[in-house]
């Protein structure tokens, strides 16, 4: 009698799963917190600890370019020492940091600090999300737990603006860094006590070191590019030599990863139609939403006149609406509808809101404009922002779960720099042209006054337009490449053996065909 062949197991769903969300959710807030608390606490820090002009942008710069760059290698290591060693070994090492920047005695400390909290949340980050695909595998389940972190990775950045602004103005700029310590510490002894890796999903490969190594150098060579670009301009030497270089160490790392046996990032990863979409879509989104952060609160503040706090509460709607876009309309539909048809939706919802802002004046009602515009992008972003967040782990070989989780985060960080040059500069432009037209008609101190607030709304709305076809091109990107159906109510997280997977630990869980 022929033997019957046995159907895969399916993985036992672990009984703490939404305990280990509340952790996982936790340290992820406190990553994203930490993208702008920083940038309202900077005026102060830079006062204080005598940082120069032309020093003063390395306080986000270091973080940016350890953060940006180690983040493939930090996936690699969650791969490699397990998920939920590399979150609590980053979870420490960002407290530590933070410690070290909030008691900062000179600039040196403070830059220190900066990179050091750059490199650990490259660890944190790919292994927080890859933990959240690997232990939520049902269907329905999956789409709660990735609308909730949705919410936190779209709104989080706000968040930070309302609570940046409050330690600040009424405490001290050095809270803005001892506050990442009881996040960091409650998220850390949690995880320790519920958060359970499923067993067989290690990668034990060895390291890729040329891997590791060119793309560091190739990602923070595009990264300083770009903030580089920010302070000089497109034309800047410098800056296009990074470019150059950036170009050919990422081309010798794609290279490379073709042909060693154990890659850093396997291009069956990115090669995927659906996953290379998210990942393009994605960060295509975050250019445009990086650049509206820094406009609106700038024109909010200077223009308007708002203290830090009221700017940071002013950005309360497109919290609520990243919240509703991503817990009840995103996870609700998930199962439901094709990812394209809340991706691009929810993208074009976006560029409707970011659409509305172009018709910015100096004496623009809060009310009747800026709250139903951050409103729509907020639903827009938080409808997309769940599918493409799970969409961008769904079905990877478990033992690629750590990388495939670090691309997510690369092309948010990628699309973040460019997004704060590109806009910056657009912005820089269309406020100088604006001066240059007026600048004769301006005579009296009130009329010059003016006219610099006209001209700043002038370079904001500018850029604001090129944001609002940057999101139409996100949608249509999602649209076209992401084409995999509904993800139906069964088990969707890791796929069985990838390539290179070895079969004595080898992980069989059905999964979704793309």
């Amino acid at each position: 009698m022929p033997k019957i062949p046995e159907k895969p197991a399916i993985q036992a769903a672990d009984p703490g799963r939404w305990k280990a969300l509340i952790f996982i959710a936790l340290a992820q807030l406190m990553v994203v917190l930490d993208a702008t608390i920083v940038n309202i606490a900077l005026p102060s820090a830079q006062q204080d600890l005598g940082i120069s002009d032309g020093n003063r942008q390395w306080v986000i710069t270091a973080y940016a370019l350890a953060f940006g760059g180690l983040l493939l290698f930090g996936g690699r290591i969650a791969d490699l020492w397990g998920r939920k060693r590399t979150f609590i070994t980053g979870l420490i090492g960002f407290a530590a940091a933070s410690a070290l920047g909030g008691a900062a005695t000179g600039e040196a400390m403070m830059l220190g600090a900066r990179a050091l909290q750059g490199a650990f949340g490259a660890l944190l980050a790919p292994a927080a999300l890859s933990l959240l695909a690997v232990t939520f595998t049902d269907a329905k389940e999956r789409a709660k737990a990735f609308g909730i972190y949705g919410a936190i990775a779209g709104g989080g950045g706000a968040v930070g603006l309302i609570l940046g602004g409050f330690l600040t103005e009424y405490l001290n700029w050095r809270w803005t860094f001892f506050v990442n310590i009881p996040f960091a510490v409650v998220a850390a002894v949690g995880a320790y006590l519920v958060v359970r890796e499923p067993a067989g999903g290690r990668n034990r490969s060895p390291l890729d070191i040329p891997g590791v190594i060119l793309s560091t150098l190739g990602l923070v060579s595009l990264v300083y590019g770009f903030t580089r670009v920010e302070s000089t301009s497109w034309t800047d030497p410098g800056a296009i030599g990074l470019f150059v270089a950036s170009g050919v160490l990422l081309l010798a790392f794609v290279l490379t990863e073709s042909r060693v046996k154990h890659p850093l990032l396997p291009l069956r990863v990115v090669a995927d139609r659906n996953r290379g979409g998210v990942y393009l879509s994605l960060g295509l989104a975050v250019i445009a939403m990086f650049g509206l952060f820094l406009f609106l609160t700038y024109y909010l503040q200077v223009v308007k006149g708002y203290s830090p706090v009221k700017t940071g509460f002013a950005f309360l709607p497109m919290i609520a609406g990243m919240i509703t876009g991503s817990t009840q309309i995103g996870a609700r539909l998930m199962t439901r509808v094709p990812p394209r048809f809340l991706m691009a939706p929810g993208f074009l919802t976006a560029a409707v809101g970011m659409l509305l802002l172009t018709q910015l004046e100096i004496g623009t009602s809060y009310a009747g404009l800026i709250l139903p515009a951050q409103l729509l992008l907020g639903l827009g972003m938080g409808t997309a922002f769940m599918p493409a967040m799970s969409l961008a782990t769904l079905g990877v070989d478990p033992r690629d779960a750590g990388v495939a989780s670090a691309m997510v985060n690369t092309s948010q960080q990628v699309g973040g720099a460019i997004g704060t040059a590109l806009l910056n500069t657009i912005a820089a432009s269309a406020t100088a042209a604006y001066v240059a037209d007026h600048v004769a008609g301006a005579t009296t101190p009130a009329a010059q006054k003016l006219l610099q607030f006209q001209s700043m709304v002038e370079g904001y709305t500018a850029a604001i337009w090129w944001a609002v076809g940057i999101l139409a091109v996100s949608a249509t990107i999602a649209f076209t490449f992401v084409t995999t159906g509904k993800p139906g109510g069964g088990q969707v997280a890791g796929s069985g053996s990838g390539a290179g997977a070895e079969a004595d630990d080898e992980v069989k869980v059905p999964v979704i065909a793309h």
